[in-house]
């Protein structure tokens, strides 16, 4: 049982990172097509110990292909996620185009892969915000076990979130300040080397920036609209891995105990929770690791239930390529099977 791939926006780090997670997962794949946009056309991408070649996307035909996995912007997704659905490949995607749409799933599998069967409205399954993936993973398991009432979370997110450039920025930017070299920002708004930015994506009206919306309205289509949320995103100089300071009040009681046993029981989360120095995940431990990493749970006073906990997951992984191919396995085991 074998299936034909494409990974739109090969080039890019997410898609790279998608095309290194199929190998690790030995992904049932007879056939992977890296595509991106012209400009990358003959690249070479790695897969595994295997050199593919960049395809253009403008002209390529989707017919045949089973799973079409989109790291691409939102304005690739809304162009070519449509052809390649109609051509007959499930179109997996990770921009923020489709996810709000009421006729395209959004999931992380450990959460609500029992929505996967919407995808037949329009062949096409969005993938979160890496902020909101892990959170969820996180937050699921307690919600089940004592309903979540209210959620305030602060994001500390890494550069690699931004893309190529914005990791390139804080590189070159840290070694502008060490050699006494003039700071311009460029991808980000101020300077991100030994900052620390508090604006994510475009501010709204209501003086929250999108990506705080996007967790709040992901979070309750994901899990469960009545959960109120709140979020403060913030851009900060590391590289790699998502950081997330979560507080939850909950309509029944729950225990820290309970809830570390919970968690260390959940699919997809790793608690490491000592209570002493270093017993705890920070994203230089995260990076390159498929866990949502759950730290400091410990009991919230100022609301009646409440917990606080630190969450810490890689972005580039969890956060976006491996929920993707996740999803792709879902979807394999659920609604994709093949005769052998």
């Amino acid at each position: 049982m074998s299936y034909r791939l494409a990974v739109i926006g090969a080039t890019g780090l997410v898609g790279q990172e998608m095309l290194n997670i199929l190998a690790e997962r030995d992904f049932p794949a007879s056939e992977i097509v890296p595509l991106a946009s012209r400009k990358s056309l003959g690249q070479d991408v790695m897969f595994g110990d295997r050199k593919l070649k960049v395809k253009a996307l403008d002209t390529f035909d989707f017919t045949g292909i089973d799973i079409a996995l989109f790291a691409a912007s939102g304005d690739v997704a809304a162009e070519y996620a449509p052809k390649a659905a109609a051509a007959g490949a499930v179109v997996i995607d990770n921009s923020s185009h489709f996810r709000m749409d009421p006729d395209v799933p959004l999931i992380v599998p450990e959460v609500n892969a029992d929505a996967l069967a919407g995808y037949r409205k329009k062949n096409i399954i969005a993938n979160p915000n890496c902020s909101t993936a892990q959170l969820v993973v996180a937050l699921k398991p307690l919600h089940d076990a004592a309903k979540i009432k209210r959620v305030v979370v602060s994001t500390y997110q890494s550069v690699s979130g931004a893309g190529n450039e914005a990791s390139d920025e804080l590189f070159s930017q840290t070694r502008a300040i060490f050699v006494n070299d003039p700071i311009e920002p460029v991808k980000f708004t101020k300077q991100i080397a030994f900052n620390v930015i508090p604006h994510i994506d475009r501010f709204l009206e209501d003086g929250s920036t999108k990506e705080e919306w996007k967790m709040t309205v992901e979070t309750q289509k994901i899990l469960d609209p009545a959960i109120a949320l709140i979020a403060t995103c913030v851009r900060v100089p590391v590289f790699i891995g998502h950081s997330e300071a979560v507080f939850v009040e909950f309509e029944n009681d729950i225990t820290p105990g309970t809830a570390r046993k919970i968690l260390r029981e959940a699919p997809g989360c790793l608690v490491i929770d000592k209570r002493e120095d270093g017993g705890y995940i920070t994203p230089v431990e995260c990076a390159g690791d498929f866990a949502t990493f759950i730290s400091r749970i410990r009991r919230d006073p100022t609301v009646k239930h409440g917990l606080s906990l630190w969450v810490v997951s890689d972005n580039l992984r969890k956060g976006a390529a491996l929920n993707a191919v996740q999803i792709a396995e879902s979807l394999i085991a659920r609604h994709l099977k093949k005769d052998a």
